[in-house]
């Protein structure tokens, strides 16, 4: 069972909810001390073993500070030394092709082949970021993902005509280190997402689901993977959750509620509208949207996001039986792990303890 570290380097200052966020009241110094604090988690998380650290992209918000993760897993090269730095994931639809194809590889480059490769569509709502057509979304996806794969593995200058993009020449230096191309890791929340992945031979990524729904798209994943004349291992499924590993079931509790007091807005546990959407079955595209599907349900508990596979918080045993449920439904070999609220000593303790004294019995 791989253990990849996921910090969406969380804006630690005082914001509002919504999206887009307003950027009334943002101070330079907290997106610093933020920065910061993601690049100690990175480090620790290295020295205690962990397999991978991840970034994600995201955009206009305060959940993620990280709308090009190519940059600041730069900064990573530098304290990451060990553990594979995952880029969990570019939004390719919205995005040029060639250039993610060109950080990808520096990147593979600079780590001497240490880069997964996550290729994600993003929630509806990051494609208004760009102004991108969201019922483009998946053919734009497709199209970025087969060009990115023949810019890794084409030695010769070729060009490229397609319905979305259109490049008279692409010659991608530096080349990637690992070959064909880095490990590609791509979402597999929908349907046709799931049978593209298995069509393609690539790993699939579970993200921003429930553990019912993410069941539903491992055997599509499988199904189809079969059908097509090849098997994936535990470890092309990748499982993505909050997660906040305390001494006790006690002092989980007393963590959350004390950053529930902080009102934390945006974390996998207290506030993060696109996970409570897919919660109650609606879409989620913008503030106005959002705030009209808030008036029609109720805000999911701590208690219903642990029973959906959103999250696994308590001791370490408690964790332990929580994260057996889901590998036994899932068959999943990596838990992507995302600290589930930011309390600092606190957050750095629960990623010492997941190391320590939940991963190693997940190892048989």
């Amino acid at each position: 069972m791989l253990a990849s570290f996921t910090s969406p380097v969380f804006y630690l200052g005082a914001v509002t909810s919504g999206w887009p966020t307003p950027s009334a009241g943002y101070l330079a110094e907290e997106a610093d001390r933020s920065m910061k604090t993601a690049l100690d988690q990175f480090r620790l998380a290295d020295e205690l073993g962990y397999d991978w650290v991840g970034l994600t992209e995201h955009h206009f918000g305060p959940f993620s500070l990280t709308p090009n993760p190519t940059v600041f897993a730069g900064a990573m090269t530098q304290v990451v030394k060990r553990a594979k730095i995952a880029l969990l994931g570019s939004l390719i639809p919205m995005l040029n092709p060639v250039r993610v194809a060109e950080e990808v590889a520096m990147l593979d480059t600079m780590t001497n082949g240490r880069i997964v490769a996550g290729m994600l569509r993003g929630t509806p709502n990051e494609n208004v970021t760009y102004n991108i057509n969201p019922s483009e979304s998946r053919p734009r996806f497709e199209e970025a993902f087969q060009l990115i794969r023949e810019a890794w593995t084409q030695s010769q200058p070729f060009g490229w005509q397609g319905r979305y993009f259109s490049f008279r020449s692409i010659a991608v230096w530096p080349r990637p280190v690992q070959q064909p191309h880095p490990p590609i890791y791509m979402s597999g929340s929908s349907p046709e997402s799931a049978v593209f992945a298995a069509r393609q031979q690539v790993s699939l990524a579970l993200a921003v689901t429930t553990l019912p729904l993410a069941t539903e798209a491992v055997k599509r994943y499988r199904d189809e993977a079969a059908r097509v004349g090849w098997q994936p291992q535990p470890t092309n499924i990748l499982y993505r959750l909050g997660f906040h590993v305390a001494d006790s079931d006690e002092q989980a509790v007393a963590d959350f509620e004390a950053s529930h007091a902080r009102r934390q807005r945006g974390s996998p546990v207290l506030a993060n509208q696109a996970l409570e959407a897919v919660i109650a079955g609606t879409g989620y595209y913008g503030a106005d949207h959002a705030n009209q599907r808030a008036r029609n349900r109720r805000t999911p508990t701590l208690a219903d996001r642990v029973d959906l596979g959103q999250v696994m918080i308590g001791g370490p045993a408690t964790v332990v039986a929580q994260a057996n449920r889901i590998r036994r439904q899932l068959g999943a070999g990596i838990f992507d792990l995302i600290p589930a609220f930011e309390l600092g000593e606190r957050t750095l303790h629960s990623v010492e303890l997941y190391a320590r004294k939940v991963l190693p019995q997940l190892l048989d």
